[in-house]
């Protein structure tokens, strides 16, 4: 692992609680309450929930057996119109923390890119859960191709610059070329821009919002939870999750989690959503 991620990571775990998973946390308005009724409506995320046939649900129920879940829900169609994303005042980026609604559902999101567990994929691939990644080049660049088969699975492929730094202590024009630089990166590699941006630790200032939109960023996005080994980080003293959330975990293996896989951490993160009555959407569906 390339050094600088692999201190980010430490620093991370040695955060006190209440800040997620080594970044601090941003915040904006709560949600409303609500349920997570499956309807009829055809989009990429339900059909990747196996939406379609017998055949293809029982699939997917078979592989929640098979990881020692139960299944989740089918989210909800998105709406015709994004609840979020619109430019703040002034024409800034906004900066998300969670979407607007009273769905039951919550989205995934996996930082970095340091750990590239096949089984993780194979996961993925079996459960058919939609979720986000925001990559840092540094930790990516060892192996690209380890991520293609996600995409291909619908996965959001998304910036994390290139280095991972604290971009509150780097000026404009460095802060620039973390942000412009992982865009060209991602875009060679996976053969798209990012809209979405994530900076580092949830750090940032005026000057990051600023390069985020000179590179092209329609939203910042940070978080309400984060995933630890087995258990959440809530920012809410309430300590559950609400409709919208956005879950922050980390492509981490047992070296960074005591001995515990990337794929045990994403089952027991699926517990903690499936035991709380939510299922999980795509967030670029609403973002």
């Amino acid at each position: 692992m390339d050094r600088r991620i692999k201190t980010a990571a430490t620093a991370c775990l040695l955060l006190a609680a209440g800040l997620a998973a080594g970044c601090t946390a941003g915040s904006s308005a709560a949600s409303g309450s609500g349920t997570a009724t499956p309807d009829g409506s055809a989009s990429p995320t339900r059909a990747a929930r196996g939406e379609g046939g017998a055949a293809a649900q029982e699939a997917v129920r078979a592989a929640y057996r098979k990881w020692g879940l139960k299944p989740l829900a089918t989210p909800p169609a998105p709406p015709a119109t994004k609840p979020a994303g619109r430019k703040a005042a002034g024409g800034q980026v906004p900066v998300i923390s969670e979407i607007p609604t009273t769905r039951k559902i919550v989205f995934l999101t996996f930082d970095d890119g340091a750990e590239k567990d096949p089984r993780f994929v194979t996961m993925m691939r079996e459960l058919r859960i939609p979720f986000t990644m925001f990559l840092t080049d540094a930790a990516i660049s060892a192996d690209y191709g380890y991520f293609k088969p996600l995409q291909a699975l619908g996965a959001g492929v998304q910036n994390h610059t290139l280095t991972h730094p604290n971009l509150r202590t780097l000026g404009a024009a460095a802060q620039k070329h973390e942000i412009c630089g992982q865009q060209q990166k991602l875009k060679e590699h996976y053969g798209s821009a990012p809209r979405l941006f994530r900076p580092p630790y949830g750090n940032y200032n005026e000057d990051t919002r600023a390069a985020a939109a000179a590179c092209g960023m329609e939203s910042i996005v940070l978080w309400r939870e984060s995933m630890q080994i087995t258990n959440m980080q809530y920012q809410r003293g309430d300590k559950k999750l609400h409709p919208g959330d956005i879950i922050l975990a980390h492509f981490r293996g047992p070296s960074e989690l005591k001995g515990t896989t990337m794929t045990e951490m994403t089952a027991n993160l699926l517990r903690h959503i499936q035991e709380q009555g939510y299922t999980v959407a795509r967030l670029e569906d609403y973002l």
